[in-house]
């Protein structure tokens, strides 16, 4: 297909790096090449970085997650658990260094970004039950790490959100943290694969139809679906934390984004939704453009107000 990319963004398409998870271990390790040369991200102000693990129950491996805190701040912050993307079988607390330490210093906020296991090797509810376990670590933990316990929120891009948007309904219906948020970046929620853009969009840069089923065939691994696993088959979205979703016109993921924050509003969820024309899954990476500007400066902007105010 032919596609109204914006023009910024349009000259960098064929320079995008490919993203293909037919074979898992080999993209695991291009993404972590790619990692490896990209130059290192300097955050707006100071922040101090620190690596630690969470104990897990018996029989449950031990989750490593990677702690931001802006060093210049009064006693207590808001906390923000960061998900990583890369449908859920690729990525690390490595590839979205950057990207959590731009939340923290601009959001003003602490972030712990969790390292969960992978599909296939570890199917859901694996990657899952290790997010929740860091939220739940984070919130009994928030007084030694400097966050006020009442101002905590989930987020993360793509299956990162997915596991954001599940670890919210965990929370609610386990007895959990008391979230103050959720901020959702073209979520991965749906496994039935049935919107008009996911039908539609079978040929777009970085993620696609193609991509979009195997990421949910490892995912779940011949299992039944779950609301946990698919969140937009959640049947109640009430008490859920306040949301502010993203989604990119030229997205496969772009449709399930959209009616996830629209069930939510008529659940009585306060929601902002945002819809960035001529843009694609993972166009932030031409970081320049002033799309990509534009909507990482809305999400530091909504991830601050919801936490802070």
């Amino acid at each position: 297909m032919t596609y109204r990319f914006d023009p910024e963004l349009a000259p960098w398409i064929a320079m995008m790096p490919t993203f293909d998870i037919t074979d898992p271990v080999a993209a695991r390790a291009e993404l972590a090449e790619q990692v490896r040369q990209g130059p290192p991200y300097a955050p707006s102000q100071p922040l101090a970085i620190v690596d630690r693990t969470v104990p897990a129950p018996r029989g449950a491996p031990d989750v490593a997650v990677r702690i931001y805190t802006p060093e210049r701040r009064p006693a207590t912050l808001p906390g923000l658990l960061f998900l990583h993307g890369g449908g859920f079988v690729v990525g690390g607390l490595d590839g979205e260094d950057g990207r959590a330490q731009e939340i923290a210093a601009g959001a003003d906020v602490v972030v712990v970004s969790v390292e969960y296991r992978l599909a296939p090797e570890h199917p859901f509810p694996a990657g899952l039950e290790d997010c929740y376990l860091a939220l739940c670590w984070f919130s009994s933990h928030a007084a030694e790490l400097g966050v006020d316990p009442r101002r905590i929120g989930v987020g993360g891009g793509s299956a990162g959100a997915g596991l954001a948007a599940a670890a919210a309904l965990f929370a609610r219906d386990r007895g959990g943290p008391a979230l103050r948020m959720q901020y959702l970046s073209v979520p991965e929620l749906d496994d039935r694969l049935d919107s008009h853009s996911m039908t539609l969009y079978t040929d777009t840069p970085i993620w696609n139809r193609p991509n979009a089923e195997l990421s949910w065939r490892y995912y779940l691994d011949g299992q039944e679906p779950s609301p946990y696993a698919a969140p937009a088959r959640a049947a109640d979205l009430r008490g859920l934390p306040a949301t502010y979703v993203e989604v990119c016109e030229f997205d496969p993921l772009r449709d399930e984004g959209i009616a996830y924050a629209q069930r939510l509003s008529q659940a009585g969820v306060p929601v902002e939704l945002h819809l960035y024309p001529g843009t694609f899954h993972g166009s932030s990476l031409v970081t320049e453009a002033a799309v990509s500007r534009r909507m990482a400066s809305d999400s530091r902007t909504a991830i601050r107000r919801l936490l802070h105010d």
